[in-house]
């Protein structure tokens, strides 16, 4: 998305594009969102169930573990109910990987490295070139090859990059192109700059992440940190956020980083005040109850919601639809940055809702006449 202002301008890497199924990573595409089921893939049921929640939290692919045949089984049952592309998540055995493949898997995670021998790589490489599927080669700072790290003693940015290159040289050497490379680790200062470094060593699109980053709040931090660090230097085509949080938490917070530096959009940002003794009404509670009702909108909106007269005309002029507390009970409504008129604490959650939503029929309807 181009920004209107200079200084928020973002200038991407520039990466080659593949596919995950439908969605292009890389190049000019859009910076998808992806998280991890966590239920047990055999059960298709509760993995359907699970994909579905973060369908509807906005999730571009999704990643199912595929440790055993039965896990394997179920995945055509899932690929087909579901809306959004599959990733298998493959370790050791080479076989899941080409099952998976036919069992309809947009995308193979793979290590070539734990694969086994260069003939099965190359069955796994034809499996993938046969079915459609992309790859992802995916180092991790916590399961780096054993030579590597009697190389450099310990897991290091040069260690993470060398393992990436090496394996993905695996597929180049096959003729393999369409694949992707993600040097992941829990310590944000290790997983950036090796990011950094193989973004400038390579041309392959990059999955980012800070793995094992934590809980909900902690890890949303050191995601925050982490990924903000890239996306804002222009580093990375695809991305998880990786939470112990169900999965639609891990699309949630992707979605937030993406907004917050402009990179895309969806749904309803709300810029609201820490309130403190001035505010004209509970803001807190406020905007917890129009983030809730608002949370089914995927057309993008902003919307500020200011306790007191300090920032609320400021922040309305870079907002859609505004709200600033008053005195008496009476609070401001400013649209498109100019005051409207006024409203109640009691009637104003509502009233803000009917508003957005008028607001968004109204830029829906421009869109269709203008096409």
């Amino acid at each position: 998305m181009s920004s209107y202002r200079p200084y928020q301008h973002i200038e991407r890497r520039k990466s080659r594009q593949i596919h995950v199924g439908r969605v292009p990573v890389g190049g000019d595409a859009p910076i998808s969102v992806q998280t991890m089921t966590n239920t047990l893939t055999s059960d298709a049921a509760a993995t359907i169930a699970q994909i579905r929640l973060a369908e509807m939290a906005g999730v571009d692919i999704v990643r199912v573990s595929c440790p055993d045949e039965e896990s394997t089984a179920a995945l055509a049952e899932i690929v087909r109910e579901v809306n959004v592309p599959i990733v298998a998540d493959i370790h050791f055995h080479y076989k899941r990987a080409i099952e998976a493949a036919q069992a309809g898997a947009a995308c193979l995670r793979i290590n070539p490295g734990n694969i086994g021998s260069a003939e099965r790589v190359k069955e796994v490489i034809q499996a993938a070139r046969d079915h459609g599927c992309s790859i992802r080669i995916g180092v991790n700072a916590g399961s780096l090859e054993k030579h590597l790290l009697e190389k450099y003693g310990e897991p290091n940015p040069d260690a993470l990059v060398e393992s990436a290159l090496w394996h993905a040289d695996h597929l180049l050497q096959n003729d393999f192109h369409e694949f992707k490379i993600s040097v992941k680790a829990s310590d944000v200062f290790l997983a950036v700059a090796a990011y950094q470094q193989l973004a400038d060593q390579c041309d392959h699109p990059l999955h980012i992440g800070i793995t094992e980053a934590g809980g909900l709040r902690t890890g949303t931090v050191k995601s925050a940190i982490g990924l903000g660090n890239l996306l804002w230097a222009g580093i990375g085509d695809t991305l998880r956020v990786s939470l112990s949080a169900e999965p639609e938490e891990e699309v949630k917070v992707g979605w937030e980083l993406l907004k917050a530096l402009n990179l895309r959009n969806r749904g309803v940002k709300v810029i609201s005040c820490p309130s403190c003794a001035r505010q004209g009404f509970d803001v807190i509670r406020t905007v917890q109850k129009l983030e809730d009702r608002l949370a089914h909108i995927t057309a993008p909106l902003t919307l500020s919601i200011i306790g007191c007269v300090v920032n609320g005309p400021g922040e309305a002029l870079m907002t859609d639809i505004g709200l600033t507390g008053g005195g008496a009970g009476r609070h401001m409504v400013y649209a498109a940055g100019k005051q409207s008129h006024t409203t109640s604490s009691d009637e104003m959650v509502e009233h803000l809702v009917k508003l957005v939503e008028e607001k968004l029929a109204q830029n829906a309807l421009a869109e269709s006449e203008a096409v």
